[in-house]
């Protein structure tokens, strides 16, 4: 494979990682231009690889959001051969990743102090629910247990209504924290020419992010949900306008945002109760409905750049489509169009970040087939003949 100028050029990751949140952590490295060689088995597929209905189509689309870059080897690592070459294989890497049940990776043979025998100063990423010690470590989870673990889901939803556990973006959170351990532990590794073993937990991710929520916790207090509001600004909300399901956003921080606001959506009446902060904090439920009556008649996008242009922090809250059509994302390569010879053209998510020294970054090839790139990784890297491979293959050592 070529060398590029993208930051993590030269770096090579043997990934076990499976479902989303440990394959987004090396989908990002690899975006940044680490190879990335991803080891799975026809016998027990990735969850996310197996096809099914989403979006229309019967191709695992899940699967493509966090395995594109990759190179795809398949092992059976039931077989002690394949163990073996799955040790080879990380002896010329630099990362080993895993995002299995706290064991599972030991059973195997292939924990972080057997690897750290065939590679003396290896990086070694274990993902976890809840991390490799402690009392819960035993436990499997997956996106939504973990913002409920986390606290995420009591702060998120309605007062008068339950917990919302579902929609947090948990898995990619806790895949970019990893990414960060991960490049920490590269450019220590570097410095003192140690192995090192990174262990982060999903649900510890999920709780870093409840903020000054566990300190009112800590005090006695039980910080309530909010929904939309703020507990210092008002209006703050979402607000329906004219067109169907075309949503405002609006955050008024202080007294004269209000009365920019007041200005552009100019209604007669004077609202003495509401021309301080404490004033509409106190009537927030009157107010929420007064300004809803101003913008269900309005424009969202229109009245978004009115008020945006007046100082007041408004947009529309855009769908999926307004994201992939963006001119500004467009330009800033955040989304880009890819295509292969069995998927045609679509928008995807680019690669984090842009860097002054190289534009050498992005994705740059589509989800690999299973087993796509045996060629390179056994013949050329392992140095597997094909007589070899073919009785490894008979041996469903290679499966």
């Amino acid at each position: 494979m070529s060398i590029s100028s993208a930051p993590f050029s030269g770096v090579r990751i043997a990934d076990f990682t499976i479902h989303a949140a440990g394959p987004y952590c090396t989908h990002i490295l690899s975006q940044l231009g680490a190879e990335c060689i991803k080891i799975e088995s026809q016998s027990r597929l990735d969850a996310f690889r197996k096809p099914h209905a989403v979006y229309g189509r019967m191709s695992a689309a899940t699967f493509d959001q966090v395995s594109s870059n990759k190179l795809s080897v398949r092992l059976n690592l039931k077989k002690a051969e394949a163990v073996a070459l799955a040790k080879q294989l990380v002896s010329l890497s630099d990362i080993a990743a895993e995002s299995f049940r706290p064991g599972v990776m030991r059973r195997l043979g292939l924990d972080f102090e057997a690897l750290r025998a065939v590679k003396e100063d290896l990086v070694y990423l274990s993902l976890s629910s809840c991390g490799q010690h402690g009392p819960d470590s035993h436990f499997a989870g997956y996106a939504p247990l973990f913002g409920a673990w986390g606290g995420l889901g009591w702060m998120t939803g309605y007062s008068d209504g339950p917990p919302v556990e579902m929609r947090h973006v948990m898995d990619h959170a806790a895949g970019l924290h990893a990414a960060l351990a991960t490049a920490a532990a590269l450019n220590q590794r570097r410095r003192t020419g140690q192995a090192q073993h990174v262990d982060l937990a999903a649900r510890e991710v999920a709780s870093a992010m409840i903020g000054d929520a566990l300190i009112l916790a800590s005090l006695g207090l039980n910080p309530p949900r909010t929904g939309n509001a703020d507990l210092g600004m008002g209006p703050h909300g979402i607000y329906p306008t004219a067109q169907p399901d075309r949503w405002l956003t609006l955050a008024v921080r202080n007294d004269a945002e209000w009365q920019a606001l007041l200005a552009v959506l100019g209604p007669d009446e004077p609202l003495p109760q509401y021309a301080t902060v404490q004033g509409r904090l106190a009537h927030s439920r009157e107010l929420d409905a007064l300004v809803s009556g101003w913008l269900l008649n309005r424009n969202a996008d229109e009245t978004a750049e009115k008020l945006q242009q007046a100082g007041v922090c408004a947009h529309v809250s855009w769908n999926m489509q307004d994201i992939a059509s963006d001119p500004h994302l467009r330009a800033r390569q955040a989304v880009v169009d890819v295509n292969g010879p069995k998927i045609p053209e679509r928008p995807v998510v680019g690669a984090i970040g842009r860097f002054s020294q190289t534009d050498d970054i992005g994705i740059k090839r589509l989800t690999p087939d299973l087993g796509q790139d045996e060629d390179y990784v056994f013949g050329e890297l392992l140095g597997l003949s094909t007589a070899q491979r073919a009785s490894l293959e008979a041996q469903e050592v290679i499966l």
